[in-house]
């Protein structure tokens, strides 16, 4: 099952250091706004910010808290680039279009590192990079010809082999490839500081305020909640992995991918230097894979797909402690003390989409694993579009919505695609 939008917030590690959210209600009777925003998240939030910096009047409106959906619960990697190479990308969307995509994708962390420093976003930020690990052979040629096509682009990477892949992580690979631009952050607590500074600028937020209806009315559009009525000019829809059947279309042309996380309690000093010495968050590069660093308190925050449900606790999620044992078997699983999971969204083409159906209406959905980066840098060019940027000047095209056939079966289709891609990762194919 899908999981109930707005319910309780997930027993996470991220809460125990976030600042506090700031003070928000639902929305109460009739309000107008100039631009109405579907999804306190990442990129609803972002998108929030840079409105109110330009004196756009925006109001944002959420079925649960402030960063309650993937946003709060991702594992708080902050990576540059897209799931394809950016000859792929140019392939895909053209020499101009695809260059200028490619450009801004792999600088987006840079972006949420300028947007930290700018704003003194408390959420234990750090750039210290981001490693893609090759957990087999037959991955090495393929990031070779990534990191040669990163180079011609100017990208800072380089190369590490087993010994120092060994030496970063503390654990064994074939090799990897560092590209120093990525980094970490605390996610549920970039969230609520997206959220403080874009009200400090004149954004309303409305909490627990699911946006139950939407209908156009004298020239506008008029969204319900349980409580009141938001009439607004434009509609942006943030709401990537948790997309409603407000508008189905939407909903149906993402999957939303259960992503789970557990966590350990700080690591002890000996462990902490063998573990993620330096500082770099890691990915694997294979099917179904792993993806970890180590948090500004010293936890290993290890996380990788689960079950297609809701869930909570250690216990809930035994493959993702298994395999960080085998890992560095140091740790042992009482190590672990919090574990959760929750939904991203992933499209049938690895590309994040943007669609605007009709005039006033825009969304931004599937970040494919890569959500605090892109997420930031797509809500930003939502505020460009909605504040007069014309379409040829975007980084993304707008696209035709289109549901992914048997969308009903999602759940079966996953998991069937989960249980081919640990065969294909065990075998190294």
């Amino acid at each position: 099952m899908t999981e109930p939008l707005g319910g309780p917030f997930p027993s996470g590690v991220y809460d125990l250091t976030a600042p506090a959210p700031i003070a928000t209600r639902p929305l109460h009777g009739a309000a107008r706004t100039r631009t109405a925003i579907i999804g306190a998240g990442i990129t609803g939030l972002s998108a929030a910010l840079h409105l109110a910096e330009s004196g756009h009047d925006v109001c944002v409106l959420d079925a649960g808290s402030i960063g309650w959906g993937a946003s709060g619960r991702n594992g708080g990697h902050v990576n540059p680039g897209l799931k394809l190479p950016p000859s792929d990308v140019e392939r895909r969307f053209g020499p101009e279009a695809g260059a200028r995509l490619v450009k801004a994708a792999w600088a987006a962390p840079d972006l949420v590192f300028d947007l930290v420093g700018r704003h003194g976003l408390s959420c234990e930020a750090r750039q210290g990079g981001t490693i893609r690990a090759a957990t087999g052979t037959s991955q090495l040629m393929p990031m070779q010809a990534l990191m040669a096509e990163c180079l011609t682009l100017g990208r800072d990477v380089a190369w590490l082999d087993t010994a120092a892949m060994h030496a970063s992580t503390g654990a064994h690979y074939a090799g990897g490839m560092i590209d120093r631009s990525g980094g970490q952050l605390n996610p549920l607590a970039y969230s609520r500081e997206l959220a403080r500074v874009a009200t400090g600028k004149g954004a309303v937020i409305h909490t627990h305020a699911r946006a139950s209806s939407l209908r156009r009315e004298a020239g506008r559009w008029l969204i319900g909640t349980a409580a009141g009525t938001l009439a607004a000019e434009h509609v942006v829809f943030a709401t990537n992995g948790y997309t409603d059947r407000l508008w189905d279309r939407l909903r149906r042309s993402v999957v939303p991918v259960f992503s789970a996380i557990v966590a350990t309690r700080p690591l002890p000093d000996a462990v902490r230097r063998a573990v993620m010495a330096d500082g770099q968050v890691l990915y694997e590069v294979g099917h179904i894979t792993t993806y970890y660093r180590v948090d500004a308190q010293g936890r290993l925050v290890f996380g990788g797909r689960s079950g297609m449900s809701p869930a909570n606790g250690v216990a809930a999620f035994p493959t993702l402690v298994r395999r960080a044992c085998e890992l560095w078997p140091m740790l042992s699983p009482d190590d672990f003390t919090h574990g959760w999971n929750g939904q991203i969204a992933a499209t049938s083409d690895h590309y994040p989409h943007w669609h605007e159906p009709m005039p006033g209406i825009f969304a931004a959905v599937g970040y494919n694993g890569r959500g605090v980066a892109m997420a930031t840098l797509l809500g930003r060019e939502l505020a460009r579009r909605v504040g007069g940027t014309a379409e040829r000047d975007l980084l993304l095209p707008p696209t035709p919505l289109k549901p992914i056939r048997g969308h009903a079966a999602w759940k079966l289709a996953v998991a069937a695609k989960i249980a081919e891609g640990r065969l294909r990762d065990q075998f190294d194919l």
